[in-house]
């Protein structure tokens, strides 16, 4: 299996059999469009190794490795790691190998003197080698990911077994949760967000503590009580059903639980029943209570405040199209074409949030009032940081082109 979503504009170039969550044969592009992203591929690549090596980040402009990003400054390697599996799908052979040389000499987790997120380590780190393991079978990568996660079972040490969102390797035992995260509380889409890698590294292990962990949070979450059965974005460890039902969201502090229900399902072989019921429902009460229609006609899932809506929509939440529209491809009912319906609409409405920018680049968030519609209206709103959730939307819906536009805008800013 593939346990990590294809997340990356370059994944989208190459075929690759045998990936449960998308089917990329299905792309069909010509060699110029892949030679194309080949080669923006090899210059990140080469100017990364040029300036920052070994270090977690590069900052183009400055040419020296960044130190302030959510890994710190110990150098982790967090790019080599998060896209070494892009190389190998892009058959940048001799790049793949150094990256993964560098892995197996320097990588060392014990290195890390500093709070690490339990969700990022997980999904950048144990997701990475993962993938990688999953690809090319190297038991290198499967130990270092289980090296990973093994520091991380501190975290889940609660009254609950609900983790914790942060961890210090080198204290063990020592996670907390953010401070502003609604009285200490963990966060929906990070503790949601640790199935897949969790169950998988079990099966390949053979050590079923990981998936029991993460099975666990599945049913305390389950349990939990859900006010208009929508689940709440801050959960505490500390209490049975402890959940706080002021906000919830299909954008950050919510997102990927979402998008984790039902790839856990795909990933079993759709097997998993639970997760897919769970998704199901999850769904069919955030379509009811959160899904708007603006006066233009553009449709939006909204946040809910203390139970109003706040009529905004994040970047993150662009990702619930090509969601929304997997999940009616892959189990066809009554409901699928609605469903899919659903997913082009707010797909084409994360597409206007582009096409209504001087730059034809969204915004982090966007609104939707009496007088504007699909764009952002704080100075806190209006930035891009390359996230890939509206291209991986329009990839569901195999509209290339909309891709080609993104590509080219982002290429415009850096040149």
């Amino acid at each position: 299996f593939f346990p990590q979503i294809v997340s990356h504009v370059a994944y989208l170039s190459t075929p690759v059999p045998d990936i449960p969550f998308y089917d990329i044969s299905q792309v069909k592009q010509d060699n110029t469009t892949s030679k194309q992203r080949e080669i923006m591929m090899k210059h990140s690549w080469d100017n990364y190794v040029r300036y920052a090596w070994g270090k977690n980040e590069l900052r183009p402009i400055s040419k020296r490795g960044h130190s302030a990003s959510i890994f710190g400054s110990m150098s982790l390697g967090a790019t080599i790691v998060d896209g070494l599996d892009t190389l190998y799908i892009m058959g940048l052979d001799e790049e793949f190998k150094q990256g993964r040389d560098w892995i197996a000499e320097k990588f060392d987790i014990n290195s890390a003197t500093t709070d690490l997120s339990v969700f990022e380590t997980n999904i950048r780190f144990v997701g990475g080698l993962l993938t990688c393991f999953a690809l090319t079978g190297d038991i290198m990568f499967r130990d270092k990911a289980e090296e990973i996660a093994e520091k991380l079972l501190p975290a889940f040490q609660t009254q609950t077994g609900i983790p914790h969102s942060l961890i210090n390797v080198k204290l063990g035992a020592a996670s907390k949760n953010y401070g502003w995260a609604s009285g200490g509380c963990s966060i929906l889409s990070e503790i949601g967000t640790l199935h897949l890698e969790f169950s998988y590294l079990s099966d390949v292990t053979g050590n079923p503590v990981y998936r029991a962990k993460v099975d666990h949070i599945r049913r305390v979450i389950q349990g939990m009580d859900k006010p208009r059965g929508l689940y709440p974005n801050y959960i505490n460890p500390k209490m049975e059903n402890g959940a706080n039902h002021h906000h919830m969201s299909m954008g950050g502090l919510g997102d990927s639980f979402y998008e984790y229900l039902l790839k856990a399902w795909l990933q079993s072989g759709r097997e998993d029943q639970e997760a897919r019921q769970m998704y199901d429902d999850a769904m069919h009460y955030v379509l009811l209570h959160m899904l708007k229609v603006s006066p233009g006609g553009l449709t939006y899932i909204s946040d809910m405040k203390f139970d109003r809506l706040e009529h905004k929509m994040d970047h993150l939440a662009c990702f619930s199209g090509g969601m929304i529209g997997l999940g009616a491809h892959t189990l066809k009912n009554d409901l699928s074409k609605r469903y899919m319906g659903i997913a082009d609409a707010i797909t084409n409405t994360c597409h206007e949030s582009y096409d209504r920018t001087a730059t034809k680049l969204g915004p982090e968030a966007f609104r939707f009032t009496d007088a504007i519609e699909a764009k952002a209206l704080k100075s806190s709103e209006k930035y891009y940081i390359l996230r890939p959730e509206v291209i991986e939307s329009y990839s569901s819906c195999g509209d290339l082109l909309k891709i080609k536009n993104i590509e080219t805008g982002v290429g415009k800013l850096f040149r």
